[in-house]
């Protein structure tokens, strides 16, 4: 791909995420989701692969889908209402509506079946984009949208994304589709807390963007998509192998890693609100997604794959990738946690 048409297609996504976070007009956020998802189309059909092709039209329909469902919920509410203003939502059905609508944008259960598909079909660093930025836009019409929405949807979707996440990626042997439903998963827990704590949902976004891109970037340097080829990286890499274990811990909310410090800020505010019940569902949960990210982690760590002696060693390979991004990605996704009351501190 040509760097200028990169160049305009990356400045189309930056203006799309950034028209949608400065919009009261529902008019206008919705242009600002389309020339999101249509500065993405071709990034994701770069390769001409049938895999990639196939994966940008289920995205396209996706996407227009949950586009027109908004279209059509911000009319409904302008016709009864008389405004366009994103706060003045006070019909329900159009609230229930642009709710569904965005969880269908960023694949929270039960609207997910399009994102395992759709990121098994792309290129890792498209897959990034697709599992970091394209989520922001949609998550903050939901930020604004989650003090009109209705309390047992909010709970129902996070719950659902909880549990079906974590037990879908459970037979899974692609690390793409293990990442999407970790990513399912981790928009489960934002959910659930929106209404209570909308300060601990951004927060749990900004980690579950680092652990992922961490993830996404250490996957691409080491040129792995499946979990067999996992057991070479040790002999490529001794060290990106151990950093690698430690996001994917990371990113099951172990301690003393940061992916800690959501899950537990959150199940801490769960409690506070009397809502107990909810809570353990969302612990018991993480431990159906904790489970594939420790047979991931087995593949790496105590598994050797078999080497053929007449091929060349592989450690003896020379990286040309950029390294720095995902060193300091993952510097973020490990080390955070002994910084939580500072970070509470900014974000209350």
């Amino acid at each position: 791909m040509s760097p200028y048409v990169l160049a305009t297609l990356l400045f189309g996504l930056g203006l799309g995420t950034t028209l949608t976070f400065i919009s009261s007009h529902w008019l206008l956020a919705w242009m600002g989701l389309e020339i999101n998802t249509l500065a993405i189309i071709p990034l994701m059909a770069q390769h001409h692969h049938p895999r990639a092709v196939e994966a940008t039209t289920k995205y396209f329909l996706t996407q227009a889908t949950a586009a027109a469902m908004i279209m059509f919920a911000s009319m409904t509410n302008a016709w009864i209402t008389g405004e366009w203003d994103m706060n003045n939502m006070s019909t329900p059905l159009a609230n229930t509506m642009i709710i569904i609508a965005l969880a269908l944008k960023i694949g929270l259960a039960p609207m997910h079946f399009w994102m395992p598909e759709v990121l098994q079909g792309l290129d890792l660093l498209t897959g990034l984009i697709l599992s970091t930025w394209q989520k922001l836009a949609p998550f903050a019409l939901i930020v604004q949208m989650a003090q009109a929405a209705d309390p047992l949807l909010l709970t129902a979707l996070g719950i659902t994304s909880a549990l079906i996440g974590g037990w879908g990626g459970l037979n899974q042997t692609q690390l793409r589709k293990i990442l999407a439903y970790s990513s399912i998963a981790h928009m489960g827990w934002m959910i659930i807390i929106l209404q209570h704590a909308p300060q601990l949902t951004l927060l749990a976004l900004g980690t579950y963007i680092f652990m992922t891109s961490a993830m996404f970037l250490t996957l691409k340097m080491a040129s792995t998509t499946k979990i067999n080829t996992l057991a070479l990286t040790w002999s490529k890499s001794p060290i990106l192998a151990t950093t690698t274990a430690l996001v994917l811990l990371s990113l099951g909310g172990l301690p003393p890693l940061t992916g800690f410090m959501p899950k537990w800020l959150i199940l801490q505010e769960l409690t506070k609100q009397n809502i107990p019940i909810t809570a353990t569902i969302m612990a018991l949960a993480a431990l159906l997604s904790l489970y594939f990210y420790l047979r991931l982690c087995y593949t790496m760590t105590l598994t050797i794959s078999p080497n053929i002696v007449n091929s060349v060693a592989p450690w003896r390979i020379q990286t040309t990738q950029f390294s720095l991004p995902s060193a300091l990605f993952t510097v973020i996704a490990l080390g955070l946690l002994p910084m939580t009351p500072a970070i509470l501190m900014l974000t209350t």
